[in-house]
């Protein structure tokens, strides 16, 4: 503190001594001179975007986020509004891709849905040109009108057909005007599951990303989980701390079309195509789903 009156000298009252640079900022103690800040492939979070501004860099080169084509397939599917008549289903698909796209850093454009007809399959197809991804689900099972599978063949070339997964078995890539394209399964679930283990990886990629995993842990079953068919089995569970270890109970119906398990499930176990049978107490991995976005 200190005081001053009239013609008198001001006093400063010192009540700890300082300490040699104490309270100063040396120039160089956060960023040096020729030092690298940011390296290419780095995911500017905000901090990042504070240091940019700390540097006067306003502008900087980045990525950009890839166009994702949306359409679901089917005479069937009904989009939102009309009342449901017997044989028609609701298109949940295209909302459920277009929030996975969103989550990944794509930027989704829906398409809507088309009838089980191979002209309007083609013209749709063609209408998606300029995006630098195309998803579609339903039309790619073993069947008369499953006919995303021959358009893609007529249209452009199929890469492949079928993976050896649960669900999400009768999945189609390929490329449609130089663009590429995964044909996902109609059944809600697997067409979720296929794109967490096809697409997200192929957004993240286009985005500059360098690993494309899904966040995983190792967890230990509370409960048996069937596999039948040699296929890697994706299994709906809730995932828990408990102690020093995680562990995974499935939750729900582990049908293809049941998607009100996955939106209790915060994890994907994962059981080995090899096993017939993951019993209780198996150690396996469990893909996070709460963590989607983050690569």
């Amino acid at each position: 503190g200190g005081s001053a009156s009239a013609g008198k000298r001001a006093e400063v009252r010192v009540f700890r001594p300082a300490k040699p640079g104490e309270n100063v900022r040396l120039a160089g103690e956060d960023i040096k001179a020729g030092q690298e800040v940011l390296p290419a492939g780095t995911v500017l979070q905000p901090a990042c975007i504070g240091l940019l501004a700390s540097l006067n860099q306003r502008w900087v080169t980045v990525h950009r986020r890839p166009r994702v084509a949306i359409l679901a397939t089917g005479n069937e599917v009904i989009d939102l509004g009309p009342e449901l008549l017997p044989g028609q289903i609701r298109n949940s698909n295209n909302y459920t891709l277009a929030a996975l796209v969103k989550q990944c850093g794509g930027e989704p454009i829906l398409l809507g849905v088309v009838r089980d007809d191979p002209d309007e399959i083609r013209l749709r197809l063609r209408s998606a040109r300029g995006v630098d991804l195309i998803l579609t689900s339903g039309g790619v099972s073993i069947g008369d009108y499953d006919l995303v599978k021959y358009v893609l063949q007529a249209e452009g070339r199929v890469e492949l057909w079928q993976v050896r997964i649960k669900p999400g078995k009768p999945m189609v890539f390929g490329w449609v005007g130089g663009v590429p394209m995964l044909g996902l399964p109609g059944n809600p679930v697997a067409a979720y599951v296929a794109f967490l283990q096809f697409g997200r990886p192929a957004i993240l990629k286009m985005l500059g990303y360098q690993d494309w995993t899904l966040p995983t842990v190792r967890a230990r079953l509370l409960a048996p989980c069937e596999n039948r068919g040699q296929r890697r089995h994706f299994v709906r569970v809730r995932l828990e701390r408990q102690g020093e270890e995680y562990v995974a109970r499935p939750v729900g119906e582990q049908g293809s079309g049941i998607l009100s398990s996955v939106a209790q499930a915060n994890g994907l176990a994962v059981i080995p195509e090899q096993w017939n049978e993951a019993p209780t107490g198996a150690i396996v991995d469990v893909q996070l789903l709460d963590a989607v976005w983050i690569p």
